[in-house]
């Protein structure tokens, strides 16, 4: 028998491993991780492929603000994994926790309006992974494609709206006591 023949015969079949996603080549991670979060629902590929050269991913630490009232808001977060406390700042100066968004939801949507400020705080609950925006780079693309700037203006409304109803049901449920409700549109 010659060797390579009986190399073909004992050698076992070469497997087939899957690369860690962390090694998967950054715009393909980012256009997978983007197309699966709910704030880009049903938005087209092309859209998509254009967010994710602009998206970064990042992560915090437990207790970690992302951004502080009255920060400038030129920042826009969808978060992967974690919670994060969206709070407001009390008149004696103590944080009152308003929501809580977990994976799947989104963060800082003041980032479409030109020369906003955050109006809550943002601070994580647990070590939390997102995807990352600049904002203003972010707008210029919706000014310039004005396709993408009626689909995010869509989705930053239709947040906003959710995000409302939610803190109208803490209102309700606490009679004037903020107690906060976990909150995504997933629900």
């Amino acid at each position: 028998m010659a060797k390579s023949e009986h190399q073909l015969i004992t050698n076992p079949r070469p497997t087939l491993s899957l690369a860690p996603v962390e090694s998967i080549p950054s715009p393909i991670r980012l256009h997978a991780l983007l197309a699966a979060q709910p704030f880009f629902r049903e938005l087209g590929l092309f859209h998509i492929g254009l967010l994710a050269g602009l998206a970064m991913e990042t992560q915090f630490a437990p207790g970690q603000f992302i951004f502080k009232q009255g920060d400038p808001a030129n920042r826009f977060y969808l978060v992967l994994e974690g919670e994060v406390s969206l709070e407001i700042e009390s008149h004696d100066k103590r944080m009152i926790p308003i929501r809580t968004v977990g994976a799947g939801g989104d963060l800082g949507w003041s980032w479409m309006f030109d020369s906003s400020y955050f109006h809550v705080a943002a601070r994580t609950m647990k070590p939390t992974k997102a995807i990352f925006f600049y904002g203003t780079i972010l707008r210029q693309q919706c000014e310039d494609d004005h396709q993408l700037g009626y689909e995010m203006m869509k989705r930053v409304a239709a947040a906003t709206i959710h995000s409302l109803n939610a803190f109208q049901q803490n209102l309700v449920q606490g009679a004037g006591t903020i107690h906060p409700v976990r909150a995504s549109l997933r629900e």
